[in-house]
């Protein structure tokens, strides 16, 4: 039931040699690649030469700030002095590999801090323990990325890892699901709130309802874990473009709508609704130091003075900044936050000066609610999975056809059900394969996996490093708004992409816009599923938690129009090509007056 039309490209560029580390033939370094004296030379000279830590790479490129005013042979020229492309397992010098790793752990950081701040904050968690979310959550991933890098064969064709640089992220697919979740949570009593005389209801600290996210995400994980079993042609069957880019643009556009644009104004937690008295009277709260009103113009600049650092950064900053274009935005917020005086530092005190995993945990258990929106999450990440490894390989010029590329695929969506599983454990919501980095690599043109490990220690040290979560967690909310509502509409204009690769036939068009009703719908109008079964009276637990887990599939808008498309995809046939009616030939009758009746093709 897939499109009909190839959507990838399978014509490589050509791969420019990289300056080579040793003066050694190639055949030499091949016949002594696995003698133990030969590497420990290799290694001997790539540490005591200037080659080995710098190499040929032109590192005045990298850094050198653009001109969006350089036009014509300026600008063909300054292209054809690009440096050399680093192929996966090419020699690296180190001085580069670190350089690139950097880019990579910082292109992805704003990515990483991201969901467990809007974790904490829908759970009004304190400041330490939301800290260690950002901990956890960047060691988790640096340790996960390790293994995605990875292509362990296991027995048979089948892998553990792609063997690309694919890092891990916390996904925005269960950043999303998560939010519908704790809202079933303080709806039914599981998390405490309490109500005002005026009506205003105010929720409670409730950890326990991370750790029930955490234990269904465990016993979810193995139906993707299953799922990477099954041969990729039929998965790509199943999960054509025009599901997965449907799945992906309403994963953006409900973020964007549900934590953006809200934190843009000031916060996403319970001041949005500016109640009249109360804690959260003003925004974050009455206890800030400098709060307002939700939507109070000096927030409202805060946002925008980020949002439109990207776009300076953009046109003029160097390949580097280019790359890290999100965190420039953060800085230079912060810094004109905190000369206002709208920075709380007490985050940052607070956080210890070393930490790790578990040095906070959660009740592990199973919120029965859950389970079926986190299977449909599980399904949504493989499908990402497999659209984040194919534009991986593309860039990184290796082929994306063959048994090689379905080996990746395969060992790819393993990882990520393995991953989902470990990172619940190391109190971290499900983390998949992340697409910021595939820029990073075509921008740099290095690929090589050392690039990919060095970023991983990167990730580690800045989780191991407590008092950068702090710092983290102590970045403004309007800071945060107007560079996340950047980075969310970043997720849907990939979405948009991936849709582009169909054909937008008739039948794709009904498709999309019977998917998009309730997607939208749901956008708009978040309430109109939440009473649809107060008409059962008096349900059993069990019958009382199917209802509720359908309620939270219906009210997810990435959820529910996946799901419209995934099943209309697979029941509507498919259309000859010659049954298309948008291209018309248009026939001058008065000019060609003894003309014959044409033919009208697709």
């Amino acid at each position: 039931m897939s499109m009909s039309i190839h959507t990838v490209t399978t014509d490589q560029p050509e791969k420019i040699p990289p300056p080579s580390v040793d003066h050694l033939s190639t055949a030499r370094s091949t016949k002594r690649r696995w003698d133990v004296g030969g590497r420990v030379h290799r290694l001997q000279q790539k540490l005591t030469t200037k080659h080995g830590w710098v190499g040929d790479y032109d590192y005045a490129w990298l850094c050198m700030p653009t001109m969006p005013w350089r036009w014509g042979r300026a600008r063909s020229r300054h292209a054809k002095t690009g440096p050399p492309f680093y192929a996966l397992d090419s020699e690296l010098p180190i001085v580069l590999a670190a350089a690139s790793g950097l880019q990579h752990a910082l292109a992805m950081l704003a990515g990483l801090i991201t969901p467990p701040i809007i974790f904490a904050s829908a759970l009004n968690l304190d400041s330490e323990t939301s800290a260690y979310m950002i901990s956890a959550s960047l060691i988790g991933c640096g340790i996960l990325s390790l293994v995605q890098m990875s292509h362990i064969r296991l027995f048979g064709n089948y892998y553990l890892g792609t063997g690309l640089i694919s890092v891990v992220g916390t996904s925005f697919a269960t950043l999303s699901t998560s939010n519908a979740i704790f809202d079933s949570m303080y709806a039914d009593g599981t998390c405490p709130s309490t109500t005002a005389p005026d009506g205003m209801v105010t929720r409670g600290a409730c950890p326990d309802a991370y750790g029930m996210v955490l234990g269904t995400s465990i016993i979810c994980s193995f139906l993707e874990i299953l799922m990477s079993f099954v041969p990729p042609r039929i998965l790509k069957r199943v999960f054509p473009p025009m599901v997965t880019g449907t799945v992906i643009v309403m994963i953006g556009a409900s973020l964007i709508g549900s934590s953006g644009i809200p934190n843009w104004g000031g916060g996403s937690n319970d001041c949005m609704s500016r109640p009249s008295s109360g804690f959260f009277q003003l925004c974050p709260d009455i206890s800030a130091p400098r709060p307002l009103p939700w939507g109070s113009p000096e927030f409202i600049g805060l946002g925008f003075l980020s949002f439109v650092t990207i776009i300076i950064t953009e046109l003029f900053g160097s390949p580097f900044l280019k790359n890290i274009s999100v965190i420039i935005g953060l800085a230079v917020g912060c810094i004109v936050a905190g000369a206002a005086g709208y920075i709380d530092g007490s985050s940052i005190t607070t956080a210890p000066a070393i930490t790790f995993l578990w040095v906070h945990t959660f009740k592990i258990r199973v919120y029965p609610p859950a389970i079926l929106p986190m299977l449909a999450v599980y399904v949504s990440l493989a499908m990402e999975a497999i659209g984040d490894i194919t534009a991986s390989a593309e860039v990184s010029r290796v082929s994306v056809v063959g048994e090689e590329f379905d080996s990746r695929i395969q060992g790819g969506v393993l990882s990520d059900g393995i991953g989902g599983f470990l990172s619940a454990l190391f109190t971290v919501t499900p983390l998949s394969i992340f697409a910021q980095n595939n820029g990073v690599i075509a921008i740099t043109r290095c690929a090589n996996r050392t690039a990919g490990r060095f970023c991983c220690v990167f990730l580690i040290i800045f989780g191991v490093l407590g008092k950068i979560s702090g710092v983290f967690l102590a970045i403004p909310n309007p800071v945060l708004g107007g560079v996340t509502t950047f980075l969310f509409a970043s997720v849907a204009t990939s979405g948009v992409r991936v849709l582009s690769y169909n054909r937008f036939t008739r039948r794709d068009r009904f498709v999309l816009a019977a998917a998009f009703s309730f997607g939208i719908g749901d956008l708009l109008v978040p309430t109109i599923f939440t009473h649809l079964f107060d008409g059962v009276h008096h349900p059993n637990k069990g019958l009382q938690g199917l209802f509720d887990s359908i309620t939270i599939v219906l009210s997810t808008p990435f959820l529910i129009s996946g799901l419209v498309a995934l099943v209309l995809n697979l029941i509507l046939p498919q259309e000859d090509s010659d049954d298309d009616d948008d291209v018309v030939e248009v026939i001058d009758v008065e000019a060609h007056p003894n003309s014959k009746e044409k033919e009208l093709h697709i």
